[in-house]
């Protein structure tokens, strides 16, 4: 008899359709109008081959604890244990470390994707543990958009911008007249997001703009960050130049006279100095099409006739996060709220500017007017931190200076990392340098419900469920539906839900009380979900559904906003509606980064030459410019070993897109294995040829499980870094914060040599 089970995954709300504790069928929510097909890949979660069947402890690790030798991560044998016998080693490190070193020790990094469930959040449950114990180290920021998180918080005054709570694009769909795209505006990119998606609606907003005639221009190194039935304007860039346009578009406003001379002198602070930057006056440069042609390698002609149309029509820009994965990632942001202003486009109806549309499903798209059914991580006892991306920066330098939002830290002297639902060894940067950092700590703890490499080189290894074995919720403040998760099948092997594994700790470590305020899973589940309700009838007057009724249905909906204005109030009343910034409006020139004097963050929108570029003098070596963009058939690495995943590799390898001229060029043909390298590292890639990417650049999607060639050690002592064997981009990629100020990843600023591979 086959059992109808909701479910959900980042990629969408599903039902599965199991017999014999066996999912036979996937069927997507019937609802969504574009459900992405990657929902199909889920059962392959189930891979025995893949998962972790019961917790394991490396064999040196056991022998001599925190005294082993660290190298052997990755190398040794892993020695099976019982469940009691694993809570208690890691209970005992968490006190030692603790006791002997102080909380601060304990690095929870646990970032990751693991779920889109919100009560087996993985990071939350084990920061909600640690804090009954001290607490921990943790991260601020995401990989996603940190640098564009710092400035856009720092100018504009909230995360809505970029958490695309701002301005939606229903709106933008009935009112633009242009869209000025910087990066991916697709459904490809917006199959997914963190708390689970029941619609996925940029296709239907795409089709609203093309049926009114809005005139899309993209700008972006491949021709395929926006669908082709778009019709859109292509100017292929050259990456890491995106500021420089935006500062040459503002520039030819200005000089043309037509900036909005009232909306940045009522809205804005700093106006003056930027347009002095921008006419040239303080350095003697006049940001103009002719310079921005010189930067972007686009026609200045065609810089002139849009600097020309677009004042006086409803603009919007948007950017989404990857443009500011870079060296000096604020400043294409920033030059696009400079932008916005100076064509007084911010806060009317289809007019700005907005950050990651697309780049998941719910950005400006939904924004849920119900809060999220979040688990809570409770009152965090310390408040030490780092930038997420500065992982490596921390286990090589401890006690080492490192400065945020203006402020100076130290790195913290981490002997305990606990990883829970993440994997570093696929979203860090310069993966090699992080092999490296791992053999720092003395203990390393890693709860994952597969094999990944992060698995694979640590100490002691908890086997946890995926969602598909345990029940959860969906939804979140950029979803219109709340969801519930329906376990599906059995717990494969010993594998226990990550709320069971974090009780059984905190029972270890006295604290189990407190941990679970005496609930079990259903239980909380339903005290998540009352707790939402019940503010939804009081703060809105909207009545959802018992949980009983919920859990049996699947899903509700939920109220949304509808036709809203981003910004408009400020508008009208800059002074009534001040922004929480420096100067209570938008920031275009910042006296706090004036104070600072940092030379990789200016105090306003500027062009910064990045280290590595198509332009630059590592040209001349490495002259390709890698990008590593989210794949189309998976997210991050999830699932990479999959039969969904594997149909669009190139003899097994993640492919390498390259124009026509440039393999012609280098001698590689389609189909054939190139060696991708730099002095960071060197992968393999299967080669696929298409002219929707521009001369110079190299797309490498991000995700391959990490697979470097046993022969090479990974402690950096052989000559040439280890020869990566699936395609990993992130052994290439650059570990360098962005600025000073933010300390976000850098993975787009990444020259590298391509060659034919003839080993074999």
């Amino acid at each position: 008899m086959i059992r109808r089970i909701p479910h959900c995954a980042h990629w969408g709300a599903f039902t599965a359709l199991v017999e014999d504790d066996r999912i036979v069928g996937i069927e997507p929510f019937e609802h969504d109008p574009a459900p992405s097909p990657i929902i199909h890949a889920v059962r392959d979660w189930l891979d025995p081959e893949r998962r972790i069947a019961r917790p394991m402890a490396r064999e040196g690790w056991l022998e001599r604890r925190e005294r082993s030798d660290r190298s052997g991560r990755g190398r040794e044998r892993m020695v099976e244990l019982g469940w009691d016998e694993a809570i208690t080693l890691v209970a005992d490190e968490i006190n030692r470390v603790r006791d002997q070193f102080g909380n601060r020790s304990i690095y929870a990094g646990s970032y990751g994707w693991t779920s889109a469930g919100r009560f087996h959040h993985a990071q939350t449950q084990i920061k909600r543990l640690l804090n009954q114990v001290g607490g921990y180290t943790g991260h601020c920021d995401t990989y996603s958009y940190g640098a564009g998180a710092v400035i856009a918080r720092h100018v504009m005054g909230s995360p809505a911008d970029y958490l695309g709570l701002g301005a939606t694009m229903d709106v933008v769909a009935e009112q633009s007249d242009i869209v000025l795209a910087f990066g991916a505006l697709s459904p490809r990119t917006a199959q997914q997001e963190a708390g689970g998606v029941a619609r996925h609606m940029l296709e239907t907003h795409l089709r609203r703009l093309v049926e009114r005639g809005t005139r899309v221009v993209l700008v972006s190194p491949r021709r395929d960050d926006v669908p082709e039935w778009v019709g859109a304007d292509w100017w292929p860039i050259i990456p890491g130049a995106d500021a420089a346009l935006v500062l040459g578009l503002a520039g030819e406003v200005v000089a043309a006279g037509r900036q909005d001379a009232d909306f940045l002198r009522r809205c804005c602070s700093g106006a003056e100095p930027v347009l002095a930057y921008l006419r040239g006056e303080s350095d003697g440069i006049v940001k103009d099409a002719a310079w921005a042609a010189g930067i972007t390698g686009l026609d200045a002609g065609r810089i002139h006739e849009l600097a020309k149309a677009l004042p006086g029509r409803r603009s919007f820009i948007t950017m989404c996060w990857a443009l500011q994965r870079a060296v000096h990632g604020e400043q294409p942001w920033w030059a696009a709220i400079t932008l916005a202003s100076v064509l007084g486009q911010i806060g009317l109806p289809g007019g700005g500017v907005g950050f990651g549309v697309s780049s998941s499903a719910g950005t400006g798209i939904t924004v849920s007017l119900t809060r999220g059914p979040s688990f809570s991580q409770g009152v965090r006892p310390n408040d030490d931190f780092i930038p997420v991306a500065r992982v490596s920066d921390m286990l090589l330098n401890p006690g080492a200076p490192f400065s945020y939002e203006g402020v100076v830290h130290s790195y913290p002297d981490v002997r305990l990392v606990y990883w829970a639902g993440g994997n570093p060894f696929h979203h860090h940067q310069d993966l090699n340098r992080l092999a490296r950092a791992w053999q720092k700590p003395e203990t390393i703890i890693v709860q994952e419900p597969l094999w990944t490499a992060t698995a694979q080189r640590a100490d002691i290894v908890l086997p946890a469920t995926t969602s598909l074995e345990r029940n959860d919720l969906a939804g979140g403040t950029r979803s219109d539906y709340l969801l519930a998760m329906q376990q599906v099948v059995s717990p494969r092997g010993l594998a226990r839900s990550d709320y069971d594994i974090m009780r059984h700790i905190a029972g270890e470590l006295g604290v189990e009380a407190p941990f679970t305020e005496g609930r079990d899973e259903m239980q909380w589940l339903e005290h998540l979900y009352t707790g939402l309700a019940n503010d939804a009838r009081e703060r809105l007057d909207v009545e959802l559904p018992s949980f009983d009724a919920f859990w049996s249905r699947g899903y509700t909906e939920v109220p949304v906003r509808k036709d809203y204005i981003h910004l408009a109030d400020f508008r009208a009343d800059p002074e009534a509606h001040r922004l929480p910034t420096e100067s209570g409006r938008i920031v275009l020139h910042s006296e706090t980064l004036a104070a600072l004097q940092y030379a990789d963050c200016p105090p306003h929108a500027s062009w910064v030459e990045p280290p590595e570029w198509l332009q630059g003098a590592r040209a001349r070596e490495y002259p390709f410019h890698l990008l590593s963009p989210q794949p189309k058939n998976r997210l991050h690495s999830q699932i990479d070993y999959g039969h969904f995943s594997q149909q669009d590799k190139v003899g097994g390898k993640e492919p390498l897109v390259l124009n026509p001229e440039d393999a012609k060029r280098i001698g590689v043909g389609d189909g054939e294995i190139a060696r991708v390298f730099n002095d960071r590292g060197q992968c393999l890639a299967g080669v696929r040829i298409s002219d929707e990417v521009r001369c110079g650049v190299a797309l490498l999607p991000t995700g391959a499980w990490f697979a470097p060639a046993q022969q090479h050690a990974e402690s950096g002592v052989a000559d040439e870094p280890p020869l990566e064997l699936n395609g990993n981009a992130n052994v290439l990629t650059l570990d360098r914060g962005s600025s000073a100020f933010s300390g976000g990843c850098s993975a787009h600023t990444c020259l590298v040599a391509i060659e034919r591979y003839t080993q074999a």
